[in-house]
């Protein structure tokens, strides 16, 4: 077990893990000299930021995969390890919003919603976890939201896919505990990234405001009075990987300014 926990020796994968978030996640594990795989479906994204971190000293790769996919995932899970030989870390972070309104006659966006944000954590979960059972340690982290703890009018299947991902995330922490695999959940609140920029100008549009004046509403509704930044998200990742987080599994842990503190 300790040489498993030496952070030289463990290889993360990071889903969506080109820009925002995920981004910041792979960085904040480059900075832990851990080997660090980021896939998602731009190719051109996924290199650019290879190449960055690469460019900073990381051990970084890139490969393309849809993580609704399952073939694309068996492909991408085989590959990692055929170049590692195991994997230690996920971090399901692809991830998909915008408004689906019950009035909305078309199903295709809360279909696609509900397939990358849910069934992608859970395909990309199946088909990781039999390598970290087999080598009895692993570490899942499925970014979830304050949108997994309570409803926006609007965003029935964002709320939805979020609220899944803390029940798929206490169900599989069950079932794996005693395999030396922990598995939480990240909640973040307003998180200043491309999803959530194309998030404010959707939602000020649908209320009759500008975005700058819906953003600052957005602010001033967290208690610390400002958004939350992606390496705050990042660094929570991180320790959730250390032995020091060992214990902890089967939790949604909100990284939300205080959003959440009034919510019973």
């Amino acid at each position: 077990m300790t040489d498993i926990l030496k952070s030289e020796c463990q290889v993360a994968v990071v889903t969506g893990g080109g820009e925002g978030i995920g981004r910041a996640v792979a960085s904040a594990f480059v900075n832990q000299k851990k080997q660090v795989i980021i896939c998602g479906r731009r190719r051109h994204v996924l290199e650019a930021t290879a190449k960055e971190l690469v460019a900073q000293g990381g051990r970084v790769s890139a490969i393309r995969c849809d993580v609704t996919d399952r073939v694309e995932v068996e492909e991408m899970v085989q590959q990692v390890i055929a170049s590692f030989g195991r994997l230690d870390i996920l971090v399901n972070n692809a991830g998909m919003s915008g408004r689906t309104p019950i009035t909305d006659s078309d199903d295709a966006k809360w279909k696609q919603i509900l397939e990358v944000n849910l069934t992608g954590t859970y395909l990309c979960s199946k088909i990781a976890i039999p390598y970290m059972i087999k080598q009895r340690f692993g570490r899942i982290i499925n970014m979830s939201s304050v949108l997994g703890q309570f409803g926006v009018g609007g965003y029935v299947a964002y709320c939805s896919a979020k609220h899944g991902l803390i029940g798929f995330t206490k169900s599989l922490a069950l079932e794996v505990a005693d395999q030396g695999v922990t598995v939480n959940a990240i909640c973040p609140t307003w998180v200043d990234t491309a999803m959530a920029r194309q998030g404010i100008t959707e939602t000020a549009r649908a209320a009759g405001l500008t975005p700058e004046a819906f953003r600052e509403q957005a602010v001033q509704s967290i208690p610390i009075k400002r958004m939350a930044e992606a390496d705050e998200i990042a660094h929570l990742a991180v320790f959730l990987c250390t032995t020091g987080a060992s214990a902890i599994t089967g939790q949604a842990i909100n990284v939300c300014g205080g959003t959440t503190a009034g919510i019973a």
